[in-house]
């Protein structure tokens, strides 16, 4: 089968470093979906102003695998960079058909405009630039299992630090709404895993802005803002 782009998703983050492990940690996170040309047509989004959230079937389009190559097993960023689990027990950009699926808020769409129609979401994992093949309703009745079992994901907690922006450096942000996106994604620590030195100094790329930080005793104090 072959597949194409129907939409072209447009984020805060022109590389990977610093994105959100899974959608919807990051809540404020703020993106777009521009449609190609071809699927421009605002019938084709009848009925979706009645959904509250969507799902995303895109592409990992940062880690494509040379053709016919691929691993069994990978290591999850959760479990430290260390211990091995399938790769279908995982949702690691590294498969053999690098696709990814997320769910996302629906925040307004809006028909009319240059390159309307233009959804507009909150709480997306991608890439900036990333493209998207599928976008399906999210439906409570049938999507969401709460009695579901998570595996050895459900040992796990979510690592989320106290940040602290300088208050010489926040007056520097004249957008309240990036500082308040950009703070909710440096709680999530963006590092990896396995990476622990209170004196390393780390750089994120995030909304144009350079984002340098340190990270000690679970407390992330930015450093500076270009």
């Amino acid at each position: 089968m072959d597949i194409t782009p129907i939409a072209t998703i447009h984020t805060e983050f022109p590389e990977k470093f610093g994105i959100p492990r899974q959608s919807g940690l990051a809540a404020n996170l703020q993106a777009r979906i521009v449609f190609e040309p071809m699927y421009r047509n605002p019938d084709a989004l009848r009925g979706l102003e009645g959904f509250s959230h969507i799902w995303l079937i895109w592409e990992f389009s940062a880690n494509r695998p040379p053709a016919g190559q691929w691993q069994p097993t990978v290591r999850p960023p959760r479990l430290g960079g260390n211990g091995h689990m399938g790769v279908f027990a995982t949702r690691s950009p590294f498969r053999p058909n690098p696709l990814g699926l997320s769910c996302v808020e629906i925040e307004r769409i809006e028909l009319e405009g240059k390159d309307g129609p233009v959804i507009y979401v909150r709480g997306a994992d991608l890439m900036d630039g990333t493209p998207i093949y599928d976008i399906k309703p999210y439906v409570r009745y049938a999507d969401c299992r709460p009695e579901a079992v998570c595996g050895y994901v459900d040992s796990l907690q979510e690592r989320t630090l106290k940040v602290i922006v300088p208050c010489e450096i926040s007056e520097g942000i004249e957008d309240q709404a990036i500082l308040t996106s950009l703070t909710e994604v440096l709680s999530l620590d963006p590092r990896p895993s396995y990476h622990d030195d209170p004196e390393r100094v780390y750089g994120l790329s995030f909304a144009g802005l350079n984002v340098r930080f340190k990270v000690a005793d679970g407390i992330l104090t930015v450093v500076e803002i270009k």
